[in-house]
């Protein structure tokens, strides 16, 4: 028995590292297509690159890991299930109540992790990446802007430069809209500016000579002339809305931290109503969402018994359908706790609970050795379909 456990058990963290790896990396990949202005603006190398997303990815793995853990478990014995090693297995005497212990013990120690990450890894890894991200750029901030076209990856800014050098920071001949303002629209021609760097804020300030400034507001247009004449790039915006500096925002926060928020309450209204609500409802999505790894591993376990003889890749889609129920439930729950609309100690619980129920049921039946009757139901639309 231990050598049974021992090889379900590798199996599983097998495949939870390729699970979060390949999640991980299309999140990371898709973050790096939203912070493609910070990429441009900072001279960055691969180590720093790495370094950034090794700090985000706690952000990440609360929603990573419950998926990852159901994925392993469900492809895991659904493999079995298909290799008939589990109906061999139940005919030497090891029921499947048997074989528990290993993804009993892979679900919780997974729980484990995505708790540590819930209380700890999130506020420490936020406040590294943050810290990081200012002293990248005092040290190597830069403005790429392309010669002889017009370069529209920056924040609410349209600029086109006929010559630029990089080794001055300077340009000819430049034009810049600035649509910071909706409500007044700005244009600045200069022929000559230079880029200039706030190094203890990271921010870009972009400063033009003897031009001219348009500014449109309505049926009016003004025109001025100056001297010098600078536009600002904040930092912060570069980089996704990141807040760098100022009040921390729920997400950003340690669980000790959200804890002494709801226990000091809101009677002196130091938070609006929706902001402390996004606090009482960030409390409990770091106390729900590491809760289900375990139950959702353990939800996936009678169903990849149910479904015996399904295709790898149309048990992957199954368990993706299964999750995205999970995580729909749950979204609601965070809505309504946001919006006040419901208690979030009661609505980001349902969920787990729910699939608690579900969990329970599914061993129920697959000790009877019966299938419920939706996963009946489905065997035959399948097989009149092929």
């Amino acid at each position: 028995m231990k050598l049974l456990h021992r090889h379900i058990f590798m199996e599983l963290v097998k495949l939870f590292g390729l699970t979060v790896s390949c999640l991980l990396g299309l999140i990371l990949i898709g973050r790096m297509l939203q912070l493609r202005t910070l990429l441009l603006a900072l001279d960055l190398g691969v180590l720093d690159l790495l370094q950034l997303f090794f700090l985000m990815s706690p952000l990440f793995m609360l929603l990573i890991a419950p998926i990852s853990c159901m994925l392993s478990v469900f492809l895991t014995f659904l493999r079995m299930s298909s290799d008939n090693e589990l109906t061999a297995l139940k005919a030497s005497g090891v029921s499947l109540f048997r074989m528990l212990p290993a993804p009993l013990l892979f679900c919780a120690l997974v729980t484990t992790l995505t708790y540590g990450v819930s209380f700890y890894g999130i506020s420490t890894c936020y406040d590294a990446f943050k810290v990081r991200l200012v002293e990248l750029a005092r040290t190597k901030s830069r403005l790429a802007i392309q010669p002889g076209i017009f370069n529209q990856e920056y924040p609410n800014l349209t600029i086109y430069a006929r010559k630029v050098d990089p080794a001055t920071s300077s340009f000819k001949d430049i034009f810049v809209e600035d649509r910071t303002n909706r409500s007044v629209k700005v244009v600045v021609t200069a022929p000559s500016g230079q880029v200039h760097f706030d190094h203890d804020t990271g921010d870009i300030r972009i400063e033009f000579r003897n031009g001219s400034i348009f500014k449109n507001q309505g049926d009016s247009l003004t025109l001025l002339k100056f001297g010098k004449y600078s536009v600002r790039l904040p930092f912060a915006n570069m980089v996704g809305g990141i807040s760098l500096s100022g009040e921390e925002k729920p997400k950003e926060m340690s669980f000790a931290q959200l804890g002494e928020l709801l226990e000091q309450g809101n009677a002196d209204m130091r938070y609006s109503t929706r902001n402390f609500n996004k606090i009482h409802t960030e409390y409990y999505k770091r106390l729900t969402l590491p809760l289900g790894c375990f139950i959702l591993g353990l939800f996936a376990l009678p169903m990849a018994v149910f479904f015996q003889g399904l295709n790898q890749k149309y048990g992957l889609l199954l368990a993706l359908v299964f999750f995205l129920v999970y995580y729909s439930v749950f979204s609601v729950g965070v809505s309504m706790g946001e919006s006040g609309a419901s208690n979030p100690g009661l609505a980001l619980w349902v969920p787990n609970l729910l699939f608690a129920l579900f969990s329970v049921m599914g061993f129920r039946y697959a000790n009877l050795e019966r299938l419920p009757s939706i996963v009946v139901w489905a065997t035959r639309l399948r097989r009149r379909s092929a």
